[in-house]
């Protein structure tokens, strides 16, 4: 006959082709050369482990986390400090305050203290003052500008506040092992920095 013994063999069996499927195979494998091997083997682990975008959805994205924290941290704070009459924005400015001018702030300071701009502040220490927990003092050299301090409603309130910040945020950073609150909280800190810096950025080229 003119056929290949191993050929005849290979499709007189009812699972014949699949054997040849396999014998073909196998003599590719024999074949062919070991680089090529690691080659593909390369290829197909740099596909697997390409980086996906920063904003894909399969991946933490800093915006919406930053967004979830503040909103949350927010209403949760505004919710146990509703019977006190002040609001977070309240406890805030009174904390800068107290914090960083025994003489007082201006209201451009605070402004830059808490990062927000002078509209909002301007109107937040006016309600502030109109509900007696600070007062405004003309600046000593500045005409234009008033310093603005506690009064002793203002220190008694803060103080009550205080404490119930101070749970909460005990509270919502435990869920971080005790060893990793401190350097979570400088991270946080550059990641604050960073996004001051691109803001004032794009304030500069504007």
């Amino acid at each position: 006959m003119g056929c290949n013994a191993f050929a005849t063999y290979t499709y007189d069996l009812p699972f014949g082709p699949n054997i040849q499927r396999l014998f073909w195979l196998e003599r590719k494998l024999l074949f062919t050369r070991p680089t090529e091997v690691v080659r593909k083997t390369v290829r197909k682990s740099e596909i697997k482990s390409k980086p996906l975008p920063v904003d894909a959805p399969e991946r933490k994205r800093l915006p919406i986390l930053l967004r979830r924290a503040w909103y949350g941290l927010n209403q949760a704070f505004r919710r146990r400090i509703a019977h006190t009459g002040v609001t977070p924005d309240q406890f805030t400015a009174m904390r800068t305050i107290l914090e960083n001018g025994q003489t007082g702030l201006t209201q451009s300071q605070l402004t830059k203290h808490m990062a927000s701009d002078p509209n909002t502040i301007a109107s937040l220490v006016e309600r502030m003052e109109k509900s007696g927990l600070i007062e405004r003092k003309a600046h000593e050299t500045d005409r234009r500008a008033y310093r603005i301090s506690l009064k002793p409603e203002g220190q008694r309130k803060y103080e009550k506040v205080r404490e119930i910040a101070v749970a909460l945020q005990t509270e919502i950073l435990s869920a971080l092992p005790l060893e990793k609150q401190e350097s979570f909280l400088e991270d946080l800190a550059n990641v604050a920095d960073s996004c001051s810096g691109a803001a004032g950025a794009i304030s500069k080229k504007t």
